[in-house]
């Protein structure tokens, strides 16, 4: 199954991923993209966005609340949103983008991409 992966940033400031829902224009299971700083230099974390009362990725997000859509979104974000979504590991071509985090790439070390 093919989703249409959709990286925004909402009115509220938070840059969310997200799949795209064209009948509905919403956006389904939304992940917010925090920035941390690390002494290898900055990591972006994936995290539900309800964080930390959710632990799960759902929910929606009206279209009406999106300030700015980025024109693209990484593949390599889009691989770690599916991955994180729907619990399937998915082959990144030899690339290691966990950043040493547990197997869900979402706990201990907040996995994500290294923007060293």
């Amino acid at each position: 199954m093919s989703y249409d992966i959709r990286l925004v940033k909402l009115i509220s400031g938070d840059m969310v991923v997200a799949k795209f829902n064209e009948d509905a224009k919403i956006l389904e299971d939304p992940a917010t993209i925090q920035a941390m700083p690390t002494q290898q230099g900055t990591q972006m974390v994936l995290l539900p966005f309800g964080y930390p009362f959710d632990q799960e990725m759902h929910g929606e997000i009206s279209m009406e609340h999106i300030l700015f859509e980025y024109k693209t979104c990484p593949e390599e974000l889009k691989t770690k949103y599916i991955e994180a979504v729907t619990n399937i590991s998915m082959s990144s071509g030899g690339l290691d983008l966990s950043g040493g985090a547990g197997p869900d790439g979402l706990g201990g070390g907040g996995g994500g991409l290294n923007l060293v």
